[in-house]
């Protein structure tokens, strides 16, 4: 999946190198699957994280929304044009979108971001999964994968979802996109976390993180260590009950953030599934499991958090219990199930 995922970015870069469309980077494999667990391994899904940064003349501007969902952090990104008058940019024969005439601009030059992928002044998330769509169908021939490989696209509205088979393997790809907070492991992505998500609200993201905190661990981690075997292990245990994966995920962060990671080797075994198990009835019986990332100062320090995400006030992920005492009832005697 690296190596493909490789190879399209390279692709993408000639494509849109004299164009003023996203420039995209090193694609970011994130989720179960390159954590190294997977609670379904017969359907497992490969999410990487595509990062855009502006084209020439354009610059983006993350904008918190502060009158949406106060538990979730949404923005928006503006594009704005920005002034290339300059012996260099000039050097580059191109046009200022901001002092060259209109008419100018239409004759000599491709349309701006603002004209192409954007609603207003704001980036649309379902016009960069269109775009997405197109450059993946448009390169996949050139691609060397696409001798022995045959691609199918998948309907998607706000990633660009595929899948390639050989008629032996089949690998299913999500692609999500999105835009980097400053130089940290934060973004904003195209991937929704409510069912009606505006196409012009970009999510924060946690996922980069999540994923370097899981190396880290495995940098550290004996040869023996049954860490991502206890995280499978749970959430296998409570597939079809109400408890999600995310939940046991964070439960299992927070211990390998407490416990030494010498103490998960294959003899401690029970150990930290007992440990896992009193900590996820503790946390349901309380109704509180603190989000991992946001206002977490135990972090390894090469995980990177813009300011306002390390010193936020930690969220709440089972809020929901709190306000629903039927669900809390529930999810009690889940726990008592599992």
């Amino acid at each position: 999946i690296t190596d493909l995922m490789d190879n399209f970015i390279i692709y993408f870069g000639l494509v849109l190198s004299n164009s003023f469309y996203p420039v995209l980077q090193r694609a970011i494999g994130v989720g179960s699957a390159f954590e190294g667990w997977s609670p379904r391994e017969q359907d497992v899904v490969y999410r990487v994280l595509v990062p855009m940064t502006p084209p020439r003349g354009h610059s983006f501007h993350l904008e918190l929304d502060t009158a949406g969902q106060r538990r979730v952090r949404n923005f928006s990104v503006r594009v704005q044009l920005e002034c290339t008058c300059t012996s260099e940019q000039q050097g580059e024969n191109m046009l200022c979108f901001l002092h060259h005439p209109e008419e100018e601009l239409r004759s000599n030059q491709g349309p701006s971001l603002l004209h192409t992928l954007c609603k207003g002044s704001y980036l649309d998330v379902h016009k960069t999964a269109c775009w997405f769509y197109q450059l993946v169908r448009n390169i996949w021939p050139a691609l060397p994968h696409s001798h022995n490989w045959h691609l199918v696209l998948l309907p998607s509205r706000r990633s660009c979802q595929f899948k390639v088979s050989n008629g032996r393997e089949s690998f299913r790809i999500e692609l999500l996109f999105g835009v980097r907070q400053g130089d940290s492991d934060i973004f904003v992505s195209s991937q929704p976390r409510e069912a009606c998500t505006p196409s012009t609200t970009w999510p924060e993201t946690y996922a980069v993180a999540e994923v370097k905190f899981f190396k880290y661990i495995a940098r550290q981690a004996p040869p023996d260590s049954m860490h991502l075997k206890c995280l499978q292990f749970f959430t296998r245990l409570q597939l079809g009950l109400g408890l999600s994966t995310y939940t046991m995920k964070t439960i299992v962060m927070h211990l390998l953030n407490i416990i030494p990671v010498s103490w998960w080797r294959r003899r401690d075994f029970v150990r930290r599934v007992v440990d896992i198990n009193e900590n996820l009835r503790l946390c349901v019986q309380t109704r509180r499991l603190n989000h991992f990332i946001l206002g977490n100062q135990r972090l390894p320090w090469e995980i990177s958090l813009p300011p306002e995400v390390q010193m936020a006030k930690t969220r709440n992920i089972l809020h929901h219990l709190v306000m629903d005492p039927v669900a809390h009832s529930q999810a009690m005697n889940e726990c008592v199930d599992l």
